[in-house]
């Protein structure tokens, strides 16, 4: 969809700031902050990446990464939120398109950041739009989390690694795929109206990914089935 109109502006100002953060409480919706201003603000002022998403004067979605260990070129993406009512209009693809030339101008090679492996429309976006590789299963990897979209299950991650300098990873043929690891069609259904088996999808993607990644294969890609295994 379009996303005439949209502006990509710095948080750079503490009415900005403090927006941002209100932003991202709105999107997840918990028991505490989910960004909080004074950590933003710190991100912002040492020269890390914070930006918000504008529809005309309104901010719509914003973004927060640091920048890793010098030796190793990389930003972390840590969180990016969009309000309810303005997802699927293409603005995740903005925003990571805007990070990628933000990272290039900084002699940054590399942006990393998580998601959740049961989210279908995330996975495929990360790996089969932008064409980032999945390199580790991260096991509960924040712990607990007080907000609507996690609260009542475990933060497995993936760690997405984008080499943004790089032609995007394409997708393996079916000869290179030796396994499979099925994904559900809606967890976040599913965590609404049946949480004993969302938390089955849970265990089974953890324990089938972990095992194929221990004996040697990675993850290649992912289609309408799931992970491929390569």
């Amino acid at each position: 969809m379009s996303t005439t109109g949209i502006d990509i502006r710095p948080l750079d100002t503490l009415e900005a700031i403090e927006a941002g953060s209100r932003l991202f409480d709105d999107v997840w919706v918990g028991d505490r902050a989910t960004m909080p201003s004074n950590i933003l603000r710190a991100l912002e002022h040492s020269g890390n990446y914070v930006v918000g998403l504008y529809d005309g004067d309104r901010m719509i979605g914003a973004s927060a990464a640091f920048f890793g260990p010098p030796a190793d070129r990389t930003m972390h993406s840590h969180i990016t939120g969009i309000l309810p009512g303005h997802q699927g209009r293409g603005l995740g693809r903005q925003l990571k398109a805007h990070q990628r030339e933000w990272a290039l101008e900084r002699g940054i090679g590399r942006i990393t950041w998580t998601f959740d492996p049961l989210i279908r429309r995330n996975a495929h976006f990360n790996l089969a739009i932008l064409g980032a590789h999945a390199t580790e299963y991260l096991v509960n990897q924040y712990g607990e989390m007080p907000d609507d979209v996690n609260r009542g299950d475990e933060s497995d991650r993936l760690l997405a690694s984008w080499a943004v300098a790089e032609p995007p990873a394409p997708t393996p043929t079916e000869d290179a795929v030796r396994a499979v690891v099925e994904i559900p069609n809606d967890i976040e259904g599913l965590r609404r109206t049946d949480p004993a088996s969302a938390a089955e999808w849970r265990y089974r993607v953890r324990d089938e990914m972990r095992k194929y990644l221990a004996s040697g294969l990675r993850i290649g890609g992912i289609d309408r089935r799931g992970y491929l295994l390569v």
